[in-house]
């Protein structure tokens, strides 16, 4: 299909011209703010990101890396990336107040059930380079690199959930994100908003009554401990769109552009790897320290929430408009391509 085909040809591409002269180079310091704290996914992409650039411009690009909550909250760390305060950063669920076309990764039951399928359908061109996608974050001083998915959403909850009505009046923590919100009202729960590093205070105090968020994050946050159920629908996974600051992306040199474009490249498969890794070995040591009951939904629960999730894709195009419709239009469209493909290997 067109996608792989344009994946795999960019990856040639990149490995191609990993010879680039490092005398292109001039000595300089790109900050990278995270969204999340050493060790998760988003600092092992990051680093990896910071090795590739040394090494492809011979040491001439430093890349500093700004975990969570070295630079504020997360909308502090999009206000950093949109004023050059910060040349790159992550954003994810929180980046829809921003660029409300993101919330397109927040739509639950969109993609497929196969994880590498979506990083590649993600970072195919026939989706990242798209024009839309491209100029939602442009049009907000932002310049989208790539888009990492982090592994799949996981809810924990001090109750068993199986069907949309276990979760009824559910104060379930969501990020500030109406697309969220809606989903969750959707299904029945009571959404509430609360900063990452409140969230295992409010857990604790019954604040929040479940939690939305990565295996990884969970036993990273130490959220399973204040918490009885573990639930997995694979209803979503938790993305994150690597960005640049607009002007500071515009600035950069043919060759800079395109040693970091050859690190995206390379970082694909490395970070789904990763995050399945890390992901593998956090949920271990869940199990290993705590009690907490892991729930694995079948099909037919599945769908049961994929029927109430549906008609959310409505809420997005509203909020979105053309643009976003299309977004969605393009993502589909992928994703179809994509299961088809699969089904005739």
């Amino acid at each position: 299909m067109l996608w792989r085909n344009s994946f795999c040809a960019a990856v040639a591409l990149g490995l191609a011209t990993a010879g680039t002269q490092a005398a292109a180079f001039e000595s300089q310091t790109w900050r990278f703010g995270l969204e999340e704290i050493e060790g998760s996914v988003q600092y092992e992409y990051a680093a990896k990101f910071a090795e590739l650039m040394d090494e492809k411009s011979d040491g001439a690009i430093t890349v500093e890396l700004y975990p969570y909550g070295q630079l504020g909250g997360l909308t502090d760390i999009y206000d950093a990336a949109q004023s050059g305060a910060i040349q790159l950063a992550f954003g994810s669920g929180f980046l829809g107040g921003t660029v409300p076309e993101s919330q397109i990764f927040s739509l639950n039951f969109v993609l497929t059930d196969d994880e590498w399928t979506n990083t590649q359908v993600l970072n195919s061109d026939e989706f990242l380079m798209n024009e839309d996608f491209q100029e939602a974050f442009r049009n907000r001083d932002l310049h989208p690199i790539a888009v990492v998915p982090e592994g799949w959403q996981v809810w924990t909850a001090n109750q068993e959930i199986r069907t949309p009505d276990d979760m009824s009046g559910l104060a379930i923590r969501t990020m500030d994100n109406r697309l969220l919100r809606e989903t969750y009202q959707a299904y029945g729960a009571d959404p509430v908003t609360v900063e990452y590093g409140e969230l295992y205070s409010a857990l604790q105090l019954g604040q929040a009554e479940g939690n939305i968020q990565p295996v990884f994050a969970h036993e990273e946050m130490a959220f399973y401990e204040v918490q009885d159920y573990m639930i997995f629908a694979n209803h979503a996974q938790f993305i994150a769109t690597f960005m640049g600051n607009r002007d500071w992306w515009d600035g950069l040199s043919d060759e800079e552009r395109e040693i970091i474009h050859e690190a995206r490249q390379e970082l694909v498969e490395y970070i789904h790897d990763k995050q399945q890794e890390l992901n593998t070995d956090r949920l271990d040591t869940i199990k290993e320290n705590s009690d907490i009951e892991i729930i694995e939904l079948s099909q037919d629960e599945r769908d049961a929430f994929a029927e109430l999730a549906h008609p959310v894709r409505q809420t997005f195009i509203d909020m979105t408009g053309e643009r976003g419709e299309r977004m969605l239009d393009n993502l589909l469209n992928l994703v179809q391509e994509a299961q088809l493909e699969e089904e005739d290997e």
